[in-house]
């Protein structure tokens, strides 16, 4: 499709017939109306030995988030559970947050059993749904964040901001108030600069996904971007219909760039994206510069993604907010909508014959009942 839709607001309005595009560009308000509803919940749980996330896609990456963020803050290991059940550790000192949007994820529902079953410390964020439902009948605390969101992945601010904010509520970290604040004032910008009434000369995000366009985008990303380089990922998958892939430094410098050596033809069906930090190590520095050096006959186009602000929350959400607009752009130049994701609900259905999920509930209906 001509990349003059990215300019043209009847055209955009054709193709994103669910209006994504108009929802994400709300993010740094969701921001702020999701620090409110943080703000107004208590949870008290007393500190905890470890802390696990649980949950799946677009309700899993702000434990990944989460878990870059706290690496320098905390002295608590975070992890993230993609599982049915808890890691062999997890314990009545162990805090879960377990986070479905739609509170109807069976693996979510899966590991609220294992989690009560071994008495950890539980914590639901959930706009409604199965998740919900027994959070009320066994007496758990739990987040309630908007049932409007079109989908879990747009729903980012309301799934991974309440989390440092209940960890402060814990006394392991503070001064969260002022990173966020911070990220909303810097998101404000990043949505100025790279809206649809900003021309595709002017305008990162459009001039990203117009670069990107009939390639298979690989982003690479460091340090507290190692899931902002994941989040990148699923959303090229999810908004752009398209394949992907992640990596990180310095891991991929042990892998990654051998695979560009000798398939020269294959490798120009690819584009690579560095996400960059003014503020970035100089060994990291150094690797990045030297990869791209060593990638100049590998993928067929490289692009950079630079950081704004000063703090590590600010940092990780501008960038992400620039990279969830690029995938819609692009998803908008492939003439595709961004918002429905067919193959997972056709997933789920099949899912559904199995009879797992319903032993799930009627377990955790049990419990109800003890």
């Amino acid at each position: 499709m001509s990349k003059e839709i990215l300019d043209n607001p009847i055209e955009i309005k054709r193709v994103d017939k669910d209006d994504m595009l108009s929802f994400c560009l709300e993010a740094p308000q969701h921001c702020w109306e999701a620090t409110k509803l943080a703000r107004a919940v208590s949870i008290d749980y007393p500190k905890p030995r470890t802390i696990i996330i649980a949950g799946m896609g677009g309700s899993a990456i702000g434990g990944e988030l989460l878990k870059d963020w706290t690496k320098n803050k905390i002295h608590v290991p975070v992890e993230v559970c993609r599982e049915y059940s808890l890691p062999a550790y997890a314990n009545k000192k162990t805090l879960v947050f377990v986070i479905s949007y739609s509170g109807e994820t069976e693996e979510a529902l899966s590991v609220l059993l294992d989690a009560i079953k071994r008495n950890c410390m539980t914590f639901c964020i959930v706009s409604g749904g199965k998740l919900l439902e027994f959070a009320e009948k066994l007496r758990l605390p739990y987040l309630q964040v908007p049932s409007w969101i079109p989908q879990s992945r747009a729903g980012l601010p309301f799934l991974f901001l309440p989390m440092p904010i209940f960890l402060e509520k814990l006394g392991l970290v503070s001064d969260v108030d002022s990173e966020i604040s911070e990220a909303i004032r810097i998101m404000k910008q990043v949505k100025d600069e790279n809206s649809p009434e900003k021309p595709l000369g002017d305008n990162f995000s459009k001039k990203l996904a117009s670069g990107i366009e009939g390639t298979v985008p690989i982003i690479y990303g460091f340090g507290i971007y190692r899931a902002v380089a994941q989040r990148y990922k699923q959303e090229f998958n999810e908004n752009s219909k398209i394949p992907s892939k992640w990596e990180f430094f310095p891991e991929l410098d042990h892998n990654e760039i051998v695979g560009w050596e000798t398939e020269k033809e294959l490798a120009s069906c690819f584009s690579t994206i560095f996400i960059r930090d003014k503020d970035e190590p100089n060994e990291i520095r150094r690797r990045i510069e030297v990869t791209k050096e060593l990638m100049s006959e590998g993928p067929e186009k490289i692009f950079e993604v630079w950081s704004l602000g000063e703090s590590a929350l600010a940092k990780m959400l501008s960038t992400i907010y620039i990279g969830d607009l690029t995938t819609l752009y692009l998803a908008l130049l492939r003439g595709v909508n961004p918002t429905p994701v067919k193959t997972i609900t056709l997933l789920k259905e099949k899912m559904k014959q199995n009879g797992v999920k319903d032993k799930i509930i009627g377990e955790l209906e049990k419990l109800c009942k003890e």
